[in-house]
């Protein structure tokens, strides 16, 4: 996928937020919370996202695939997807898509109220 299509993907989500921090990422939330990160990697687009334990443990040693600088070094179940062959495209907006919903299921109800979700 290209960048464009990772914003346009993230951007259709229900009450996504873009903002661009650190370094011209394109970062986007649910509630003000992150669900996504697209940015520049050596070959191309580069995504950010969370994973659940058991995808984090899968994904982290794939090729094209790892565990999420800065945020895995934290304890976070991050993942960044960098480089080819990594994720097919139907693959990888199935975690983006999993990553909005842990992120959107960890706000308090009443944030997901004022939210309309």
């Amino acid at each position: 996928m290209t960048r464009e299509d990772l914003k346009a993907f993230c951007a259709a989500l229900p009450q996504a937020t873009h903002v661009v921090q650190w370094g011209n990422a394109d970062v986007y939330k649910v509630g003000g919370k992150v669900f996504a990160i697209i940015g520049m990697a050596q070959s191309g687009a580069s995504v950010t996202f969370k994973a659940s334990d058991l995808a984090y443990e899968i994904l982290s040693d794939s090729p094209g695939l790892r565990p999420a600088p800065y945020m895995a070094s934290r304890g976070l179940k991050w993942i960044q997807h960098y480089d080819a062959p990594g994720l097919s495209d139907d693959s990888l907006r199935d975690h983006i898509a999993a990553s909005y919903e842990m992120v959107l299921s960890g706000l308090s109800k009443k944030k997901r109220a004022a939210l309309g979700l």
